[in-house]
């Protein structure tokens, strides 16, 4: 299975890289696959590429679902420990 992320642009670099963020780590990507990418977009990253830009709300979401489902596996865990 594979997986793309909703990450933050949060610096353009040469070379169509850029610096993103998503849950606290930043991380150096191509945007070279996505046009016109700028400071403060989302992007959907798979394997250090920027695939296409997303709409911020539908990527605010998407990283409320992955939060909500390590929440969900850090207390299945907890009870699985008792």
């Amino acid at each position: 299975m594979c997986l793309a992320v909703p990450a933050k642009v949060i610096e353009l670099l040469e070379n169509e890289q850029a610096k993103v963020e998503v849950g606290g780590i930043e991380k150096v990507i191509s945007h070279a696959l996505v046009e016109d990418v700028q400071v403060g977009d989302y992007v959907v990253v798979h394997v250090g590429f920027a695939l296409s830009k997303l709409d911020e709300k539908e990527a605010l979401k998407t990283l409320e679902l992955f939060a909500d489902l390590d929440d969900f596996h850090q207390k299945e865990d907890e009870l699985s420990n008792d």
